[in-house]
C-alpha cells in the first residue's frame, strides 16, 4: 500500500519516489508542532494515534540536519525533528481547483505571532554562527572539519559521476542473477581444460551488456586486456553483501513498523558445504494481513549454548530487531538437531518471557514430535521414511508403477485402494497420519520396489534400481517395522489434538482444553507399557511375518552382546527398554514444554474471535488470560469495559450479520479501529507460530524458499543469491546500494578499476 505525503500542495507517493517516508509522532507536543506546521485544519482535530498509524510526512519537509541514518540502509529522523519546509502558496494560483488537503487561513494575530517567531529564530542561528566561527578561529582543527563537510555537499565529479553508473550496471547485474537464480560460477575449475580462459556467468553476463551498446561498461573496459576479469570475486562478495542487506531491510522496516513478530527457523539446509538455517519472521503489515516473510540464513553450530548466542546476536545487532517484541518462536528441525533448537529456545526464553515457544503451523504435530524423538532407530526410520517419498515422486511412470500395485493388493476393498493412491501422489509423510499410512501402504511399497530391482524387462535404469535395491532393504528390516508401528500407536493418541491445532479458530481454542485429557491417556499408558508394548510388537512381528521379515535384534546390539553369557534379553524386552519407554516418556514431556501455562493462555484468549464467542454463548472471559499481554494494549485500563463492548456487539448483532470465524475477518472488520485493545490483542495472538496463515497469498517467504532448496544444487546455493530469489518482489534501491558500496569500500581518491584481477592466458 502506498504512502501519500499528508503535506498541503504535495503530490509525492511511496510508489513514485525514493523519499523516505516518516510517521506523524505520538509525542503529544511535538505532533501538535507537525500539525501546526502543516497548516491543515482536518488534522487538528485527530489524536497523535490516529495521526502516527495514518498520516505520514515525505524527506522533502524536513531540513537536511533533522535527517540521519542509523544504517548504511536505513533512513531516520532525529528525535527532535520538526517539519520547517511547505508549500502554502502554490494553490493560489488555481484559486478554482479542488484541494484534499485544505490549507488553513491564519488570522492576522497568528501571522504576527508567526512573524516575530520567524525573527526570534533567525536572531537565534546568527548569534550560534557567530559562536561557531569564534570557536572556529580559536580552533583551526574546527574548521578544517567544517570544510570537509561543506566537501560532501559538493557536486560530483565526471569521474564521480561515471562510477556511480559503472556500479548501478554491476548491481543491476547481480539482481538480474538472484531474481533468476543463476549462479556466479559458470564452471567449475576442474571442467575447464587447460589453457582456455571461460568467463563466469557474472562476467559472461557483463560481456554481454557491453556488446549491446551499454556507453558506460564499454567506456569502462575499451582498454582492458582480454584476460581481466571485470569484477573481482572480493567486489562480487562486497557487492552481494549490500544487495542482501537492502532487500532484508526492506523486510524489516515493516517488521519493525508492526512492532510485534515472530521468529520461525525451517530445517537446516546445506548451503555449498556448510549448514545453515533458515529463518523467517511472522507479522501483521498496515493493510492488516498476516504474513511470513523470509528474512536470511544464520550459520549453523554444533555447539547450543555458540548458537544460542550467535542466534540472538545476529537478530538484534545485525538485523536491528527489537527482541522486547518478539511474541512468539518455533523451530522445524529434523531429529538430530531438535534437543539443540530447544536450548536456544530456552535461552530466549529467559530474556524475552513473552517470546512463547509454540509449534508451528506448517508442521503436523506428529511429525513434530517423531522428529524431536532421542532415539537413533526413529531419526533413522523417519530419513527412510523421507528417502523412499522422494524416491516414487522422481517420475510419473514410478507412481502409476505403485499405484498398479495397490490396485492389486485393495482389490477388494477398493475404496481404500483409491484413497491411499491419492494420498501417494502427495507429499503424504508430512501428514498426521504419516505413520497409519505407512503401515497400510508398507506391503505395496516392498513388492513395488522389490518389482523395480528385479525387473527382467529393463524399464529402469541401474541408477533407479540400484537405489530400488537399497530402499527395499532398509523397510524390511525388522527394526524399522518395530519403529513405525510404535510411533504410529504412541501417536494415535495426539493425531486429533494436532490435527485441531491446524484448523480452524475455534478447533485450535477447544483444542487447548482437550490437552489434559491428551496427557492423562499418555500418562496412563506410561504406567502400563508393559501391556501397550506387548501388543505394540505383536503387531509389529505379524507385519513382519506377512512380509516374510525375519524377526532379530539390531546387529550393532548382537555383535556387542557377544560373549556375554549372562543376556538373556528377548527381541520384545530389549524394543520395550530402548523405543517404547523413552519414546512414550519423551513425548509427554514435549507436549509439556512446547504447551507452556503462557501458550495455553495465549490459546484461551482466542474467544475473542466472534465465532468463537458465539459458540461458548457469549459467557467468556477474555480479561484474565489477556493479562499476560496487558503492556501491549494502548489502553489497558479500559480493557474490561472494551471487551464488553465487544461481546455486545456481536451478541445483539443484526440476523443476516454472520459471525467472523478467524482472526483474518476480525483484524479487516471496518469498525475494528473503535475496538484498539481488542485490534492489539487480536493483532498478537495472529502472529504467534502455531496460527496458520489464513490467506495463503502471504505465506510465499515459505514456499519460495522450499522452491530455492528443490530447484538449486547444493553447491551452487549462496546464502545472498537465495535472499535476492525469494524476496524477488521487494523493491530495490539501486542508488542507495551503490552508495552503500562507495562509502564503506571506496574513497574519491580511490575509486575502483576495472583489471582488480587478472587471469594468465597461456
Amino acid at each position: 500500500m502506498p504512502n501519500f505525503c499528508a503535506a498541503p500542495n504535495c503530490t509525492r507517493k511511496s510508489t513514485q519516489s525514493d523519499l523516505a517516508f516518516f510517521r506523524f509522532p505520538r509525542d503529544p507536543a511535538r505532533c501538535q508542532k507537525w500539525v501546526e506546521n502543516c497548516r491543515r485544519a482536518d488534522l487538528e482535530d485527530k489524536t497523535p494515534d490516529q495521526l502516527n498509524k495514518h498520516y505520514r510526512l515525505c524527506a522533502k519537509h524536513f531540513e537536511t540536519s533533522m535527517i540521519c541514518r542509523t544504517s548504511p540502509y536505513r533512513t531516520v529522523l532525529r528525535d527532535n525533528a520538526i517539519p520547517t519546509i511547505f508549500d502554502l502558496t502554490s494553490h493560489l494560483n488555481n484559486p478554482h481547483s479542488r484541494h484534499r488537503k485544505r490549507i488553513k487561513e491564519l488570522s492576522e494575530d497568528e501571522i504576527r505571532t508567526l512573524k516575530q517567531k520567524k525573527i526570534d529564530e533567525t536572531s537565534e542561528q546568527e548569534q550560534k554562527h557567530k559562536e561557531i566561527n569564534n570557536s572556529n578561529a580559536q580552533n583551526p582543527s574546527a574548521e578544517e572539519g567544517s570544510e570537509e563537510q561543506d566537501e560532501d555537499i559538493l557536486p560530483l565529479t565526471l569521474e564521480e559521476k561515471e562510477n556511480k553508473e559503472y556500479l548501478k550496471s554491476l548491481f543491476e547485474i547481480l539482481i538480474l542473477m538472484g531474481k533468476q537464480n543463476i549462479p556466479l560460477d559458470g564452471h567449475e575449475a576442474d571442467e575447464i581444460p587447460e589453457g582456455l580462459f571461460t568467463p563466469d556467468n557474472f562476467q559472461a553476463l557483463l560481456e554481454c551488456r557491453i556488446n549491446s551498446g551499454e556507453e558506460v561498461l564499454r567506456k569502462r573496459f575499451e582498454t582492458t586486456a582480454v584476460n581481466t576479469l571485470f569484477c573481482s570475486k572480493t567486489q562480487q562478495k562486497q557487492m552481494l553483501e549490500i544487495c542482501e542487506s537492502c532487500i532484508r531491510e526492506e523486510t524489516l522496516r515493516e517488521v519493525r513498523d508492526s512492532h510485534f513478530f515472530s521468529i520461525i527457523t525451517d530445517d537446516v539446509v546445506d548451503i555449498a558445504g556448510e549448514e545453515h538455517l533458515p529463518v523467517l519472521v511472522r507479522f501483521v503489515d498496515e493493510a492488516h494481513n498476516l504474513r511470513e516473510e523470509f528474512v536470511g540464513f544464520l550459520p549453523y553450530e554444533a555447539d547450543a549454548e555458540i548458537l544460542a548466542v550467535k542466534f540472538h546476536t545476529t537478530i538484534t545487532e545485525k538485523w536491528g530487531l527489537n527482541m522486547e517484541y518478539c511474541r512468539g518462536q518455533a523451530y522445524i528441525v529434523s531429529s538430530g538437531f531438535s534437543s539443540k533448537m530447544k536450548v536456544v529456545a530456552s535461552r530466549l526464553l529467559e530474556k524475552y518471557p513473552q517470546a512463547v515457544y509454540t509449534l508451528c503451523s506448517s508442521c503436523a504435530l506428529n511429525m513434530w514430535l517423531a522428529k524431536s524423538v532421542p532415539v537413533t532407530g526413529v531419526s533413522v526410520a523417519l530419513g527412510t521414511i523421507e528417502e523412499v517419498c522422494s524416491f516414487f515422486h522422481r517420475s510419473p511412470q514410478l507412481l502409476l508403477e505403485l499405484d498398479s500395485v495397490i490396485s492389486v493388493l485393495f482389490q477388494n476393498n477398493e475404496e481404500r485402494g483409491k484413497e491411499l493412491k491419492e494420498i501417494c501422489h502427495s507429499q503424504w509423510t508430512g501428514r498426521h497420519d504419516a505413520f497409519e499410512i505407512l503401515v497400510d501402504l508398507l506391503q505395496a511399497l516392498v513388492l513395488c520396489l522389490d518389482g523395480i530391482n528385479s525387473d527382467t524387462n529393463i524399464r529402469w535404469n541401474n541408477c533407479i534400481a540400484g537405489r530400488a535395491f537399497v530402499l527395499c532393504s532398509a523397510v524390511t528390516d525388522f527394526d524399522f517395522i518395530v519403529t513405525i508401528v510404535v510411533l504410529k500407536n504412541v501417536l494415535s493418541f495426539t493425531r486429533a489434538f494436532g490435527k485441531n491445532l491446524q484448523g480452524q479458530t475455534s478447533d485450535v481454542f477447544f483444542a487447548a482444553s482437550s490437552l489434559t485429557a491428551v496427557l492423562h491417556s499418555l500418562n496412563e499408558v506410561m504406567e502400563n507399557i508393559e501391556v501397550y508394548h506387548e501388543f505394540w510388537f505383536e503387531e509389529a512381528t505379524n507385519l513382519a511375518t506377512k512380509l516374510d521379515i525375519q524377526m532379530k535384534l539390531p546387529g550393532k546390539f548382537r555383535r556387542a552382546q557377544q560373549g556375554n553369557l549372562e543376556t538373556q534379553l528377548t527381541s520384545e524386552s530389549y524394543y520395550k527398554e530402548t523405543l517404547s519407554v523413552p519414546t512414550v516418556e519423551h513425548i509427554i514431556q514435549e507436549l509439556k514444554d512446547i504447551f507452556s501455562e503462557q501458550h495455553l493462555k495465549a490459546l484461551k484468549c482466542l474467544s475473542l474471535v466472534p465465532s468463537v464467542m458465539g459458540q461458548l454463548k457469549f459467557n467468556t472471559s477474555e480479561e484474565h488470560h489477556a493479562d499476560m499481554y496487558r503492556s501491549d494494549l494502548p489502553n489497558p485500563d479500559t480493557l474490561s469495559a472494551e471487551l464488553h463492548c465487544w461481546r455486545i456487539k456481536w451478541k445483539h448483532r443484526g440476523k443476516d450479520i454472520e459471525l467472523p470465524s478467524t482472526i483474518y475477518e476480525a483484524l479487516h472488520l471496518p469498525d475494528i479501529k473503535f475496538f484498539p485493545n481488542v485490534y492489539a490483542l487480536l493483532k498478537v495472538l495472529c502472529i504467534l507460530p502455531v496460527m496458520k496463515v489464513e490467506n495463503e497469498r502471504y505465506e510465499n517467504g515459505r514456499k519460495r524458499l522450499k522452491a530455492y532448496l528443490r530447484n538449486t544444487l547444493t553447491d551452487q546455493r549462496s546464502s545472498n543469491l537465495a535472499l535476492l530469489n525469494i524476496n524477488f518482489d521487494i523493491k530495490h534501491d539501486l542508488d542507495l546500494m551503490v552508495d552503500t558500496y562507495i562509502k564503506l569500500y571506496t574513497s574519491k581518491s580511490e575509486l575502483p578499476t576495472a583489471n582488480s584481477e587478472t587471469i594468465e592466458n597461456t
